[in-house]
């Protein structure tokens, strides 16, 4: 049976009141959709820890990852790292995620883009910054040149993995000019609706090479118009290149 509401809840709760018992946690946070004030339905948990200085980070994560499959039903887990944390993400048998961060390094603690602290202190520090649009307007360059040639070879699922990096450099890029979260596709459907409107020309459907021609072409006008709202001179450096991808 899928997680309820009150079911999350109840967890965490308790895992906050675990944590509050281990010595090595010094201060907990409630981040994620919780601490924006957008939780709904399916969202997932939340919580960061911060570690003492004379803990061993691989000994609680240890310690924890014993106490989630024990106590938390928990069927698997993975690792993503971020600066000095560790964000253990563990999926329970009713398809709740449950993410854990433990951070080793104090200064660090808080560079969330959503937190509330719970207990202890430190925090919120400044968030990391957003991608760099020069940066994300280069990738979005080199992806059009790899999925030009994946089209031309007919390599038809190479050309749609570099559409679809494409595409994502693109709605980077949009959600930079329209202040909206632009990690992981977050921010995605807050953009203008005429705006995503424009971009679902950009979506291949099926593996048709004509489609995915058609799509491209949209996708390179869609990345050159971008760029100009970000930087008009390099938009007009490399409009003759990218107009003679679309050829």
């Amino acid at each position: 049976m899928v997680f309820d509401e009150q079911q999350r809840a109840h967890i965490r709760e308790a895992l906050i009141a675990a944590a509050e018992t281990d010595v090595r946690i010094t201060a907990a946070a409630v981040t994620g959709s919780v601490a924006l004030g957008r939780e709904d339905r399916w969202s997932d948990i939340d919580l960061a820890f911060r570690l003492s200085a004379d803990a061993v980070e691989t000994d609680v994560v240890a310690d924890w990852t014993r106490r989630m499959y024990d106590d938390f039903d928990v069927v698997d887990h993975l690792d993503v790292f971020r600066a000095s944390a560790r964000f253990r993400v563990f999926l329970r048998a009713d398809s709740l995620q449950i993410d854990l961060a433990f951070w080793a390094t104090e200064p660090e603690f808080g560079t969330l883009p959503a937190f509330h602290l719970v207990y202890g202190d430190g925090g919120p520090h400044p968030a990391r910054p957003d991608p760099d649009a020069a940066q994300v307007i280069g990738t979005g360059w080199l992806y059009a040149l790899h999925a030009r040639s994946s089209l031309a070879r007919g390599r038809i699922w190479q050309a749609q993995h570099m559409l679809d990096g494409l595409r994502e450099q693109v709605l980077v890029l949009a959600c930079l000019r329209h202040h909206t979260n632009p990690v992981q596709g977050r921010g995605h459907d807050d953009l203008p609706a005429e705006l995503l409107t424009d971009l679902q020309t950009t979506l291949a459907t099926g593996l048709d090479p004509t489609r995915q021609r058609s799509a491209f072409d949209a996708l390179v006008r869609a990345l050159l118009t971008e760029t100009a709202h970000v930087d008009p001179e390099r938009a007009q450096r490399i409009t003759p290149s990218l107009d003679l991808m679309r050829r």
